[in-house]
């Protein structure tokens, strides 16, 4: 008998009839013989909301608060889930993260999974139970709450498949993967399979299907991922690891991320030992630096731009004010109204041009282009929000996505 392990997200629980909907789904696989692991997200826009309400009452909420208050999100879906496969007559059982004993560690809303206690688990499985785990949440070294990042429940549902040794479904609002998202390009094609580190490329660029972390622990432990969608009754997508039909193309797909914001630093000493400081505060603060590039020294002065989530942006202002008071050269501008634009593709590693073939895509529609970073299989742009569907559409049609 196999363990399945299941994730929804947030609309396939975001209705009563959906919660129903999803019981149903999973009797049905219960009735065909197998152990049934789910994980699930907070109802709909609840997490939104509960964050919402936070930074209604000040720009800089505690984060061990926001921890608190937002994993009362799925402790709500995994009761009223439960509830509904029990009447149902199948024997379901919930799990909050602490309750499953999710050890994690870092800094509260941006904490990793380190280990899973399975053994309740397991116990409930082997009588037949159901077993209806939140996701997105765990617990410290501390005890207290902690949540794993914006679409950590995926990262849960992998955990958990990797410490069962089980199968990962991840059923949401959209039937696959796609080359594009297709509400920004209604025309992108679904892909059938993608290898692991184009899917952690493309995660880690904006792409919302999964979250990145997901993608870096299935990888590790080798669990094959489904995507589909939440009806369960249309094929999806597979990541797995990279077989020689997906080097085929030079591109995979493409990423659009609309939620970091940029900080441009002026007047910085040419000095490695400043700048390191700089980067070493920001660190300090669990902030994610990741695109960066800085100009030629003129007059022993240097700019360095670089991008940022925004919800980090105040934090990070905030720490740079007091550069303005230490360098009197020293000054910045934060742009919160900025897109980052991402081509991945495994085929980059065999294929030249790709780049030279960008730089005439975005040449040719007149799209200026702030910042550029590559690496083996990734290329990112940061553009302006008004060139977005203009840079969508011609690298849509130049790599046929």
């Amino acid at each position: 008998m196999s363990i399945i392990v299941q994730k929804y997200g947030g609309t396939s629980v975001g209705t009563i009839d959906r919660i129903r909907q999803v019981a149903k789904q999973i009797a049905d696989r219960k009735a065909l013989g197998n152990d049934m692991v789910i994980v699930v997200s907070a109802m709909g826009k609840t997490t939104d909301n509960l964050i919402s309400m936070a930074y209604e009452l000040t720009p800089n909420p505690d984060k061990r608060e926001l921890d608190v208050l937002m994993a009362t999100g799925e402790q709500v879906s995994i009761a009223l889930l439960s509830i509904a496969l029990n009447d149902m007559g199948y024997h379901a059982v919930s799990y909050t993260g602490h309750q499953v004993e999710i050890k994690t560690e870092g800094i509260h809303t941006k904490s990793r999974i380190v280990d899973i206690n399975d053994g309740n688990i397991l116990e409930e499985l082997n009588e037949g139970k159901i077993v209806i785990v939140a996701g997105f949440q765990g617990v410290n070294e501390e005890n207290e709450i902690t949540t794993l990042g914006r679409g950590g429940s995926d990262t849960t549902a992998v955990a958990l498949a990797a410490k069962l040794q089980a199968v990962c479904e991840i059923y949401t609002d959209v039937d696959g993967i796609y080359t594009i998202d297709p509400r920004l390009y209604p025309g992108a094609k679904k892909l059938e399979y993608i290898s692991y580190e184009e899917m952690l490329e493309m995660a880690s660029s904006g792409a919302g299907v999964m979250h990145s972390r997901s993608i870096e622990v299935a990888e590790k432990y080798k669990v094959p991922v489904l995507v589909a969608l939440n009806t369960g009754d249309i094929p999806g997508t597979i990541i797995k690891e990279l077989d020689n039909s997906m080097e085929k193309s030079a591109i995979t797909g493409l990423a659009v991320n609309s939620d970091e914001a940029m900080i441009t630093l002026n007047g910085v000493p040419h000095d490695i030992k400043i700048i390191a400081d700089i980067f070493t505060n920001i660190a300090s603060k669990d902030i994610n630096i990741d695109m960066i590039s800085q100009t030629t020294p003129v007059h022993k002065l240097v700019s360095i731009s670089f991008t940022l989530p925004k919800t980090d942006l105040y934090q990070a202002t905030q720490l740079l004010d007091l550069y303005k008071e230490r360098i009197f050269t020293f000054s910045y501008e934060s742009f919160e109204n900025i897109v980052k634009l991402s081509v991945v593709g495994i085929g980059m590693k065999s294929q030249s041009g790709v780049a030279a073939k960008m730089f005439d895509i975005l040449a040719q529609n007149d799209i200026a282009v702030s910042i550029i970073t590559t690496s083996e299989i990734k290329i990112s742009y940061v553009i302006n929000p008004e060139d977005q569907q203009k840079a969508i559409e011609a690298v849509a049609k130049e790599f046929d996505l």
